[in-house]
């Protein structure tokens, strides 16, 4: 009996359960490159790139392996651009006797998948992704009966489960979170260390071209490509990581400084999502790099953290909430996302810095994200599903399931406080404190109003009026809330005044086609 195994786009793990008890003598292996994963949203053109030429390496490495593929290329001239009609066309083709594929990452593709037995007329096994630390199914047994999700809760649960960071049964160190040590703002003089980055094989080459040629008009730039799109590379990225990045990744990862993207940061996301490099590795390699004294435990708990801990919560949220999360607006935002998102045309030197280097490089650090775009998002009432389609379309790391999460729930606090205790809303002296944007910037983030003030700073005083009936009674916002009941009638009007001039003047009436719907 032959099977059909079908590989998607981010699932290139030679470990895939979709691979177990592969027969190479009697199965295929089904790839395919579809347009309508490449234009639901507007991806950027480095995202496409690095997806198909992973795609397309990892799939020669089954067949040095001895296992068949059948490779659909986007560019092939009967290519239908649709995953539901290859599949049939695959069956009619290879005549299995049954489909064989691992639990899509995103509930859009799960309903595809849903449908293809009654497509094809074949039985569809679909298998549980285990290259994650927690199953589906064990997200919602810690989740049930629970009155409140808090990662913290959920990350300690697998640190023991997991024996990551661990002396015995207490925490390496004493404590669970170093958290309060990785606040600092990197020192005027400090030089980031130069990263390593991959230069495109010939392989990469004509995947660059054949996006240049087929998707002109999306968002970003192809010339200065660097991710790793075979696990050869991304291992290398991990030990560079480690070798370079992680000894002070803890102390500065909440730093931002103008042309330096990347820090101290690992890079590993657009692997790690793709399936180049599994979770259990990275954590593991953060953890010899502490008890071996190449990096302090701040750093590689803080790393392990953001991996083992919100990288997994946000997937079980994900998975448990959909698909009605996708619809959440619990501050009813409505503002049209600006073009600025797209262009990175305006006055305020944070924004043009973060969506600049998005723009070359298809990324930006978690804090650029959450405390620059999106707390602008946030403060000036975005709609949430435009600026969650902006995030999923412009970072090459972005894929729905950990994406939408961290959108909806962290950066502009949709779910009203389903994933996060509070909205992560900063005036400009937090993003002054963080990083050197401020500084030549056309407006003076020590001004609080008038023209030249920084536009954070009124935004912010003016969100936190708006939304008063809605966020007074959480307890952490309660200095802010303070403050604010001090204040006359008259300034509290004054500052709506400003904040609502301001977001008059964007141009938010039309927003750029690449939002997406």
């Amino acid at each position: 009996m032959t099977v059909l195994r079908i590989i998607l786009g981010d699932q290139l793990s030679l470990d895939l359960s979709a691979l177990d008890a592969v027969d190479p003598g009697r199965d295929t292996v089904l790839m395919m490159e579809v347009m309508e994963e490449n234009t639901y949203v507007r991806h950027h053109k480095q995202k496409i790139v690095l997806v198909l030429a992973a795609m397309r390496h990892f799939a020669e490495t089954l067949r040095q392996r001895g296992l068949t593929v059948d490779y659909v290329k986007l560019d092939a001239p009967d290519n239908t651009g649709s995953f539901t009609t290859e599949v049939r066309r695959a069956v009619a083709r290879h005549r299995p006797s049954r489909i064989v594929v691992t639990e899509p990452s995103e509930w859009r593709v799960q309903a595809l998948v849903d449908g293809w037995a009654d497509f094809t007329g074949k039985p569809v096994e679909v298998l549980s992704d285990h290259r994650f630390f927690a199953s589906r199914a064990r997200f919602v047994a810690w989740a049930s009966g629970r009155r409140g999700w808090r990662m913290e809760h959920f990350y300690r649960e697998m640190r023991r489960e997991h024996r990551l960071l661990m002396d015995g049964d207490q925490p390496a160190g004493g404590e669970w979170n170093y958290d309060r040590a990785n606040r600092k703002r990197l020192p005027a003089r400090a030089v980031p260390p130069v990263r390593r980055r991959f230069s495109p094989d010939e392989t990469t080459r004509e995947v660059m071209a054949l996006v240049e040629r087929r998707f002109p008009d999306h968002f970003g730039e192809l010339q200065d490509f660097g991710w790793p799109v075979r696990r050869a590379d991304a291992l290398l990225a991990l030990d560079d990581f480690v070798a370079h990045g992680l000894s002070l990744f803890g102390d500065y990862q909440d730093a931002m400084k103008v042309g330096a993207p990347f820090l101290y940061h690992s890079l590993l996301a657009p692997a790690l999502n793709l399936g180049l490099l599994s979770p259990l590795e990275v954590c593991r390699a953060a953890e010899v790099a502490w008890r071996e004294g190449a990096a302090p435990l701040n750093a590689a708990e803080g790393f392990v953290r953001q991996v083992l801990g919100w990288r997994e919560y946000v997937r079980g949220v994900y998975w448990t909430l959909m698909p009605g999360y996708a619809d959440q607006n619990a501050l009813h935002a409505n503002r049209n996302l600006p073009v600025f998102y797209w262009t990175g045309d305006t006055d305020m030197r944070c924004l043009r810095e973060a969506i600049g280097s998005t723009a070359r490089h298809a990324y930006s650090h978690h804090i650029q994200r959450l405390m620059v775009t999106g707390n602008f998002a946030l403060l000036a009432g975005i709609a949430p599903r435009q600026i969650e389609r902006w995030y999923l379309a412009v970072y090459a790391d972005a894929f729905e399931w950990v994406e939408m999460p961290n959108t909806l729930g962290m950066a502009v606090f949709a779910d009203g406080g389903q994933m996060a205790s509070k909205p992560y809303a900063a005036s400009g002296a937090y993003i002054d404190r963080m990083s050197d944007f401020c500084t030549g910037c056309t407006y003076d983030v020590s001004q609080k109003k008038g023209p030249n003030a920084c536009p954070f700073n009124y935004l912010y005083w003016a969100f936190l009026i708006r939304q008063k009936d809605r966020l007074s009674a959480n307890p952490r916002m309660a200095m802010p809330y303070r403050v604010l009941a001090g204040w006359p009638p008259e300034r509290a009007a004054e500052i709506l005044a400003e904040a609502d001039g301001f977001l008059d003047r964007l141009d938010d009436n039309h927003p750029h086609p690449g939002v997406g719907q």
